[in-house]
């Protein structure tokens, strides 16, 4: 039988948070929930609007299951993370939720969690080797799969698209580069795809993005894996007079990834086309939801949830839940075969009220 979650209503702020009030540097902080069970939190990074949501959350959904959070930042470098692990074993924590961005640098370390029975939960990314509790995560492939058939839709099968990938050491840098070079062979040929590794850096992207429209100035569209490369790619465009409404024959068709605020905000303004919207509220609330399920020696089997997501058995002893991300556009129209929902639905985490 699947164990039930609770389901809480969500009331968050889902804006721009420092790293300072949140989570402190690399070092780590407390979050008291009068006496509850301690589990370590690492936050990977605090320099994206998407991970300081997160931030953001973690803390309030400790507090409706009775957690004591230990947590740290590791700032985007395993090596950072690794140091923090051991310094949450010291502190006697009895599980720990991270989402290490270098899946298989981690492996090391999530053997000496194993070995000394304390269990981990990764969020938004998944380890290459080695098992944890359960993964939270939403279909990376997905996201790629949606990015892809948006703008093969928007460019009428044919033309030239950027694709800003993320960091292909990353477990989702690799699903979301992968799926959208395969839709893209298979649906739609007669575009051509340009692939850039920005290692989740904006600066990387926005270089990468200049020396390609340079090279490339009929790109038509370009799919951020993350809402990191937002600012810059749209700086860019508007330098190079490119950035006009949909309905203007030089418009460059932006998609993106994370469903941020001010991607909505973009999207209303016609700034941008679309999104896929990663829901940084529920990584939160379900990664502490099955800490303290493994806590309390619960076994989670695969299956559909009672939170509209699929439990998939990734391989032997790893689970992945697999949360909803939909695509978010202007119009809520579908794209071949994918939907769309509108972007001032207030379902999406990005339209979450103070």
């Amino acid at each position: 039988m699947k164990f039930q979650h609770l389901r809480a209503a969500t009331v968050v702020t889902a804006g721009v948070l420092t790293a300072a009030a949140l989570a402190g540097c690399s070092g780590g902080g407390t979050t008291a929930a009068s006496g509850g069970t301690v589990v370590g939190v690492d936050y990977p990074r605090s320099d994206t609007d998407f991970w300081n949501a997160y931030i953001k959350y973690v803390p309030q959904f400790a507090g409706q299951f009775g957690l004591d959070l230990k947590t740290t930042n590791s700032q985007n470098d395993v090596a950072n993370l690794t140091a923090n692990v051991q310094t949450m074993i010291s502190q006697g924590v009895k599980g720990v939720v991270m989402a290490p961005q270098d899946t298989a640098a981690i492996i090391p370390t999530l053997q000496q969690l194993a070995t000394k029975k304390i269990p981990v939960v990764s969020v938004d990314t998944r380890p290459d080797q080695g098992n944890v509790y359960m993964v939270v995560r939403a279909d990376n492939r997905a996201y790629g799969e949606k990015a892809c058939q948006f703008l093969g839709a928007k460019l009428g099968g044919k033309g030239k698209v950027v694709m800003l990938q993320g960091d292909l050491a990353s477990i989702n840098g690799r699903d979301r580069t992968e799926a959208f070079n395969d839709c893209m062979k298979k649906d739609f040929p007669g575009i051509t795809v340009f692939g850039e590794a920005t290692n989740w850096d904006a600066n990387t992207a926005a270089q990468k993005l200049q020396t390609r429209l340079t090279a490339n100035p009929d790109i038509k569209g370009v799919y951020m894996q993350s809402s990191f490369a937002l600012s810059g790619t749209l700086q860019l465009l508007k330098q190079r007079g490119l950035a006009v409404p949909a309905s203007d024959p030089k418009h460059v068709f932006i998609v993106s990834n994370d469903g941020i605020p001010e991607e909505l905000a973009k999207i209303r303004a016609g700034e941008m086309d679309a999104t896929v919207s990663q829901p940084a509220d529920l990584f939160a609330k379900y990664a502490l939801q099955y800490i303290k399920d493994a806590i309390a020696g619960k076994t989670p089997t695969p299956g559909k949830t009672d939170h509209d997501s699929t439990i998939i058995q990734v391989r032997d002893g790893l689970m992945e839940d697999q949360l909803a991300a939909p695509l978010v556009t202007a119009d809520g129209a579908t794209f071949g075969p994918i939907s769309s929902v509108k972007v001032d639905d207030q379902s999406l985490w990005g339209n979450a009220k103070s």
